[in-house]
């Protein structure tokens, strides 16, 4: 029986197991512990890891395979999105409120009204973003916050964490300028850690964890401007 690695706090940030020794149920678990602190954030994401628990439990981080992506290329513009960009009147803005976004995706929803998004990987994103490593794309619209994503940007990945909507279409508007933000700026690909529905709606699909990996020592290692907007 496979076991996870027991991460401490006092351990060198940048240390974690292989990628490969993720369990396959639950699937993609691979470790558990240490804290969320900015160098183990983003030596994490380096490595194609990623924080996910639930409040009461420890820090748990994943490495899945297959892992969804979405490559700014393949990006799905469908009639009826492109007519809700043309006529709902949405204002779309990078990192103009970092803070309203993931206090917008923390929010309960009616099929989900936990959170993951605990105070403290709110205080640690925050973090991030003051750091000039985590961004957020918001859509306005009449002057209030109707929707939005945020996530962590290495290089020429974005890693996608979260999106919200309070009006209809306002998460696939921020995804559709996220896409145009990738474009300007040279980023290769987008991770949608894991698949659904929705995301294969607008040209998601998922790839091995190898391909993954390989697409990270390509273009994650990279030095990483500050982004461009459209």
């Amino acid at each position: 029986m496979r076991t996870i690695t027991w991460l401490s706090p006092h351990d060198a940030p940048e240390w974690f197991p292989p990628p490969e020794q993720a369990l396959e149920e639950p699937a993609g678990l691979l470790a558990a512990g240490g804290d969320l602190c900015p160098e183990r954030l983003v030596a994490a994401y380096r490595r194609g890891i990623f924080p996910w628990y639930s409040p009461g439990q420890p820090v748990l981080w994943w490495s899945p395979d297959p892992r969804a992506v979405l490559f700014p290329e393949e990006f799905r513009l469908s009639r009826s999105l492109a007519k809700s960009l043309r006529n709902r009147g949405f204002t779309l803005s990078l990192d103009r409120d970092f803070q309203g976004v993931i206090d917008g995706c923390a929010a309960p929803r009616a099929t989900s009204p936990g959170t993951w998004i605990t105070s403290e990987m709110r205080a640690a994103y925050l973090q991030l973003h003051q750091l000039g490593y985590a961004h957020s794309i918001e859509a306005f619209r009449a002057g209030a916050l109707a929707g939005g994503l945020y996530g962590v940007r290495l290089g020429g990945v974005f890693f996608g964490e979260s999106m919200f909507s309070r009006q209809r279409d306002a998460s696939k508007a921020a995804l559709a300028h996220l896409v145009a933000v990738c474009r300007r700026n040279n980023l290769a690909v987008i991770d949608c850690q894991l698949p659904s529905r929705h995301l294969a709606s607008l040209g998601a699909r998922t790839i091995p964890r190898s391909q993954f990996q390989a697409l990270l020592a390509e273009h994650a290692q990279a030095p990483a401007t500050p982004l461009a907007s459209p």
